[in-house]
């Protein structure tokens, strides 16, 4: 299995081509892509139309689902974010801390856009699809 960012999510449903939603396309009819929580709502909040919510609330739904944070993550998510700190690197937004250090501790990889979890890559074993 794989997660895919909302990065990319963004990209295929608004239909850009490019070489994130193709792998994203293939790994889809592979039936690999599971989808966060986290990034579930990411999506959903994006819709403005109420069709297209709809239809992709339910087309999401039926992907294996990932529940990524509970109390036992908070101190990991916390190192693996202070360990970047020291190195200079600040993660804008603490989802993607979250997502990334869940693939990180699952050996989960994930399909993402965001130059975020570049660093996860670099220092912390985030696998990248």
């Amino acid at each position: 299995m794989i997660l895919v960012d909302t990065s990319v999510w963004i990209d295929y449903f608004n239909g850009n081509i490019n070489t994130h939603t193709d792998i994203l396309d293939a790994a889809l009819i592979e039936g690999i892509v599971a989808i966060a929580d986290i990034i579930f709502l990411e999506i959903l909040q994006g819709f403005r139309n109420d069709k297209d919510y709809i239809k992709a609330r339910n087309t999401l739904a039926t992907l294996d689902q990932y529940s990524l944070f509970n109390s036992q993550m908070v101190e990991i998510c916390a190192e693996n974010y202070r360990s970047l700190r020291k190195k200079g690197i600040t993660i804008r937004k603490t989802n993607d801390v979250i997502i990334a250090t869940y693939c990180i501790n699952y050996h989960i990889p994930l399909l993402f856009k965001d130059r975020d979890f570049e660093p996860f890559v670099k220092y912390l074993g985030l696998i990248a699809v």
